[in-house]
């Protein structure tokens, strides 16, 4: 098998041809297969093939492109360290502890600052306190043990846009059944305005009248 047919064109003097024909090849070839075509491009040609990067490396570098995923993807997805883990473990003691005060959990602003301070809000450390959070205080969002601000802060900090979603939905129905019972309430009949009875007044003032004239006309007898 001469030169041509390994490279699989026709003799010709034109080098970009003998090129493209070699490159076009190379991308498979290996090996032997690799060698015999080097050969016959400098038997073609009279020269070596000249590459940027070997079939291997290219490889490499493709592989490792699509292997390396986005900046924030490797954020939430690396390992803690032992100093992260023990403020995973930390917040998630002080998170149980204000569960057990009703009064305090029911502050939206606690729970920032229990679950905002540094490093908690660190992606990846977040995640892991929402894995540790989420069997116990999920359950209580979602049955109305938190008022409304500390549902919608725990749903946009951990993700839990179901949750989010469906208090938002309650908060429609209820909305939605005040406007009903205001309007099924039947307007109350307004009264007439009741009468005044003055006859009592009117008769206590006739008596006073007539016990002045029995006293004025017995002083004018006895006169």
């Amino acid at each position: 098998m001469n030169c041509w047919e390994v490279l699989g064109i026709e003799p010709t003097g034109d080098h970009a041809r003998i090129r493209a024909a070699y490159e076009r090849q190379e991308k498979f070839a290996s090996g032997e297969e690799l060698e015999r075509l080097r050969r016959a491009f400098k038997e073609a040609t009279g020269g070596e093939p000249q590459t940027d990067n070997s079939p291997s490396d290219a490889g490499n570098e493709r592989q490792h492109q699509v292997a390396e995923p986005p900046a924030a993807v490797r954020q939430e997805n690396q390992e803690l360290d032992a100093s992260e883990r023990q403020v995973v473990r930390e917040v998630v003691i002080q998170v149980r502890a204000l569960l057990n005060d009703s009064s305090r959990s029911k502050d939206a602003q606690i729970w920032k600052a229990i679950l905002g301070e540094p490093p908690a809000d660190q992606p990846h450390v977040r995640k892991e306190i929402a894995d540790a959070l989420e069997p116990q205080v999920r359950p209580m969002a979602e049955n109305g043990s938190f008022p409304a601000p500390v549902v919608q802060f725990l749903a946009g900090w951990f993700d839990w846009y179901s949750l989010r979603d469906a208090h938002a939905h309650d908060a429609d129905e209820d909305d939605m059944e005040a406007e009903k019972s205001a309007g099924d309430q039947e307007p109350q009949e307004e009264l007439p305005p009741q009468m005044v009875n003055f006859w009592p007044a009117v008769i206590g003032w006739i008596v006073g009248l007539a016990v002045l004239a029995t006293l004025f006309s017995g002083m004018g007898g006895g006169g």
